[in-house]
């Protein structure tokens, strides 16, 4: 085990969290150096968006899934690494881009 990957272990224990979330939290963190395939701390701020992007936009994951993944990585990267980056530190909605298509829009409201 890595000495980061134990930081953060500590820092989740610290801060009183159940092993369920912090097995979730560290397996987020592992996700996202292992799509890059190199180290978290050593990857920018814009890699990390990119990737949540990917998560939320391209794989399409839950709402709920989603929103733990980003609960992870803003603990590792906040409350570990201690970088206080606008991507996490700053309340921004996480909806999914909705389609262009007037004719999508027409369906929404049709349905509403």
């Amino acid at each position: 085990m890595s000495e980061l990957r134990k930081r953060m272990i500590q820092d989740l224990e610290l801060a009183g969290l159940v092993e369920g979330t912090r097995r979730v939290y560290v397996q987020a963190v592992r996700q996202l150096a292992g799509y890059y395939m190199i180290p978290p701390d050593q990857l920018s701020e814009q890699q990390v968006q990119d990737y949540i992007l990917y998560v939320r936009d391209d794989l399409g994951v839950a709402k709920g899934t989603f929103a733990t993944l980003l609960a992870g990585l803003k603990f590792f990267y906040v409350n570990t690494l201690g970088y206080d980056w606008p991507l996490l530190t700053k309340k921004k909605s996480a909806g999914r881009v909705r389609s262009g298509c007037p004719t999508s829009a027409a369906m929404r409201i049709a349905v509403a």
